[in-house]
């Protein structure tokens, strides 16, 4: 896949020296820095040191003195109290995360999760009798309800009460809930609106130990849990979730819960977990569950206190996520292949494709693989209780959530985000859709969108790459959406000593003219990487031609031994 680089403006340049000559940064730092929203000295000990005891106020959040009123009723009368949350990440998280509080000083508790296949996303009419059928009275609901009227409405009827503590976007009627948080509400004025679901359970947890006077270190045992939410549901590590998502990823490396510790050997990382290390090993092992079999497997080994019992259940759920993987190759194949061999599809702005007995579990996976061979807005449908459903990704800055807002009138139900969104139709109506929505998104999407993007911070020297510049940049982690990962270039550089590893990866030593430093690159996948007609990566680095280069700065630790590497994002060859 071909990038275009973007690489970012200059930032002010009395910002940026003013900026450097405070924090004692050379230009190529303090530049990033303010480039970032980072441009005052106070900011930026905000930024390098996160400090919880900035973190908001509960209770500017709207209904959460209503949400705290509520859950003290139910536990002084000792009602049933049920904790409901999505099959996914952010939703196993959330469960886990409540249930455990309530857990350590209430028993009158359990948690539900719906069965992917045969109730779907969010709250369904199932859960509600389910909870009324059983006595349970209070229903706190997590990473969903935000747009359950119906059902919310019926639990009602049924002497249940709701607290949805979601962060999607409401429509414009909320549910009949007796509190609704959610930091997206129009008429909420919480000061951060970028919360996971498991994000907003936790400002519910803060908010109740506050009620009932407890130890807040109790509150923040959790936030391993909650770093896990982030990382996995892709939302902005800013702001609150820069601070909760610092601690929580030091929790995980010093002090994990047994769920997680068994993950991390499951996913034989054998040092220190980053953000990528979540959302590569991590939440798709706790994701599996979910997407085969059932997520209650995924909130037992995440509430799990006892590292052997939770060896024993990631194992399980590792089998889950390696049957997966099979299923997920299996579909992409198939899909790519109905891509290319229609030319009509080929030539669109949109894939919308349709297979009644694709896994459901996987499809939102697929959508993002053919966006890696066919770069553009993507819904991969099939059928499920008789109804076509499907996941929706998107590309660089486009909102796929408002194009298929545009197409409501096909849709049973739908909701999601600016770049993953789900869906559920008529299977006869599938065809419709996959006209208007293509009209819809033709309508909207510009040339910038239908091209992958490789954001570069700086143009920079070899000489520039040493160890105090990389500790500076370790400091800025973590990184992930608002913050990501810094990417370099440099141009007009060559390689050297040329190697094949495993037969896909390269690793050569990059030379620039006028620069001592050589560093190591290793560049994956890009051994036969197709440049021009006949000829492949390996070949043209090898004759020493000319290319500009983007990369990460990694560390690289062999027998004790450590040393600065590039990892290749991108070559472009004269």
């Amino acid at each position: 896949m071909e990038y275009k680089w973007i690489i970012r403006e200059k930032a002010d340049p009395k910002a940026v020296e003013s900026l450097g000559k405070e924090i004692n940064l050379n230009q190529t730092l303090a530049n990033m820095l303010v480039n970032r929203g980072v441009d005052t000295f106070q900011k930026a000990k905000d930024f390098f040191r996160p400090d919880p005891d900035k973190l908001h106020d509960p209770y500017l959040m709207k209904d959460m003195d209503k949400a705290v009123e509520r859950l003290a009723l139910a536990i002084q009368k000792e009602e049933k109290i049920l904790v409901y949350g999505d099959y996914d990440v952010d939703g196993t998280t959330s469960v886990a995360m409540f249930y455990g509080f309530l857990k350590q000083f209430y028993s009158h508790v359990s948690f539900y999760i719906p069965d992917r296949y045969k109730e779907g996303y969010g709250i369904s009419e199932k859960g509600v009798r389910f909870a009324a059928e059983n006595n349970f009275s209070l229903v706190v609901s997590l990473d969903c309800g935000i747009k359950a009227i119906e059902k919310v409405a019926l639990a009602k009827e049924l002497g249940v009460d709701f607290i949805i503590c979601d962060h999607h976007t409401p429509g414009d009627i909320l549910p009949p809930a007796v509190a609704i948080l959610d930091p997206k509400r129009s008429d909420c004025e919480y000061p951060y609106k970028e919360l996971s679901g498991c994000g907003v359970g936790f400002k519910l947890v803060q908010a109740f130990s506050d009620y009932r006077k407890e130890d807040p270190a109790k509150v923040m045992a959790y936030l391993d849990l909650l770093a896990v939410s982030i990382a996995a549901d892709i939302v902005p590590i800013t702001g609150e979730n820069r601070i909760l998502t610092f601690y929580g990823i030091e929790k995980i490396n010093n002090n994990p819960r047994p769920g997680l510790k068994a993950l991390i050997l499951r996913s034989k990382i054998e040092k220190e977990i980053e953000i990528s290390d979540i959302v590569f090993k991590i939440g798709p092992r706790i994701n599996a569950s979910g997407r085969l079999e059932h997520a209650k497997a995924s909130v037992e080994l995440l509430i799990s206190d006892d590292l052997e019992d939770a060896l024993a259940r990631a194992e399980i759920v590792d089998t889950v996520n390696a049957a997966r993987k099979n299923f997920d190759e299996n579909i992409t194949k198939e899909a790519l292949t109905m891509i290319h061999g229609m030319e009509e599809i080929r030539h669109r702005k949109t894939t919308v494709l349709f297979k009644e007995d694709w896994h459901k579990g996987v499809i939102g996976i697929v959508a993002s693989r053919c966006i890696e061979k066919y770069y553009r807005p993507t819904i991969i449908l099939t059928e499920s209780n008789s109804k076509a459903t499907g996941s929706a990704r998107s590309v660089f800055d486009f909102d796929i959530y408002e194009a298929i807002s545009e197409c409501s009138d096909l849709l049973e139900q739908f909701g999601g985000h600016k770049y993953a969104a789900g869906l559920t139709l008529s299977v006869a109506n599938v065809p419709a859709f996959q006209e208007r929505f293509e009209e819809v998104v033709s309508a909207r999407i510009n040339e910038i969108h239908m091209k992958p993007v490789l954001e570069v911070d700086d143009e920079i020297l070899l000489d520039q790459i040493n160890y105090r510049f990389f500790n500076i940049l370790k400091q800025m982690a973590p990184f992930g959406p608002g913050n990501p990962e810094p990417i370099f270039c440099v141009n007009q550089v060559y390689a050297e000593d040329v190697r094949i590893l495993k037969d896909k990866h390269l690793r050569f030593n990059v030379v620039q003219d006028g620069q001592e430093t050589k560093p190591v690159c290793i560049a994956f996948g890009m051994a036969d990487k197709n440049m021009y007609p006949d000829e492949i990566m390996y070949k043209m680095l090898n004759r020493k031609m000319r290319f500009d280069l983007a990369f990460e700065i990694r560390e690289n630790t062999f027998r004790n031994n450590s040393s600065l590497q590039l990892y290749v994002k991108d070559i472009k060859f004269d």
